[in-house]
């Protein structure tokens, strides 16, 4: 099992590695990048500039300086779950990994994990389709039961991002449940680790005979509804979760990258931040909602 220990992430992107439309950067200047997916009523939005984003931090607009939708390479972990409940789900899913997994693009990095009660890593970060193929075929093959303790095993596979991770990256957990778990971690704690390493959680809610979910609230019950919203991810109920795998993939690696400078603060402190369509963006797109991270962690003085 994989254990978290006290940590603060980077968030700033290294300059130069920018291809500026207007603005010239140095190497050096201290960056927060946010990532940002924008829906409309037939799907994503493409298309849009820096002039059609508003972004606030702790309150106070900023300058977006920088805005881009390319497909930058993607270290992406798939987090299955493995209690009882799961495992006609995961032969669905098992079926369809080679089609929803042709998304990937040379050099993006998949690593596989399952939980329930406890979670364990299967495959390390690889960067070989037909191997991570192979290590998502082996899921059905384990052993299936027990609890389902979503939010510790988020919070384990993000450990294993502050260890193995790119920083240069693009970083995402898909978590493929029925969202039907125990209480195992506390979720204020969770998304501060996720900002910390500015990882992105998606979520395939697949339903399953056995699930309670969208039953009347318990005590002691949790979901990954929490951590995805704040952290700018999209949870979908995946009926069909063979062709939601596949969009989920495509949607993660076709996100906005929107940069701004990082504001002076505490080092470790968290900032909250609200992106949103600016009055340009809002007047041709009306409708569309955005979804992106709710904060991130300043980063500790190099």
């Amino acid at each position: 099992m994989w254990r978290r220990h006290a940590w603060v992430g980077t968030v700033c992107a290294a300059a130069a590695a920018l291809c500026a439309q207007d603005v010239v950067f140095r190497t050096g200047v201290a960056l927060v990048r946010v990532d940002a997916q924008v829906n409309g009523g037939g799907g994503g939005i493409n298309g849009l500039n820096k002039e059609d984003f508003e972004v606030r931090d702790n309150n106070e607009r900023q300058r977006v300086l920088y805005c881009s939708q390319d497909e930058q390479p993607l270290d992406l972990l798939l987090l299955f779950d493995t209690s009882g409940s799961m495992l006609p789900a995961m032969r669905r899913l098992a079926a369809s990994a080679h089609t929803a997994l042709s998304e990937l693009r040379p050099g993006d990095r998949v690593a596989v994990a399952n939980f329930n009660a406890d979670a364990w890593l299967i495959g390390e970060f690889n960067d070989d389709p037909d191997a991570v193929e192979r290590t998502v075929a082996r899921v059905v093959d384990l052993r299936y039961g027990g609890g389902t303790h979503i939010l510790a095993a988020i919070d384990s596979a993000g450990e294993y991002f502050h260890k193995h991770a790119d920083p240069q990256r693009r970083h995402a957990i898909l978590i493929l449940t029925d969202d039907d778990g125990q209480s195992s971690a506390s979720e204020k704690a969770v998304v501060k680790h996720m900002w910390a390493d500015d990882i992105l959680v998606c979520g395939l809610i697949i339903p399953t005979p056995m699930s309670q979910r969208g039953v009347a609230w318990r005590e002691g019950e949790e979901d990954m509804l929490g951590v995805a919203a704040k952290t700018g991810g999209e949870t979908v109920d995946a009926d069909d979760p063979g062709h939601a795998f596949r969009e989920m993939l495509r949607r993660i690696r076709r996100r906005y990258s929107i940069y701004y400078a990082m504001p002076a603060g505490k080092a470790g402190s968290s900032r909250k931040v609200e992106v949103s369509l600016s009055a340009q963006g809002r007047n041709r797109y009306p409708d569309a909602q955005v979804l992106a991270r709710k904060g991130y962690t300043l980063p500790e003085k190099q």
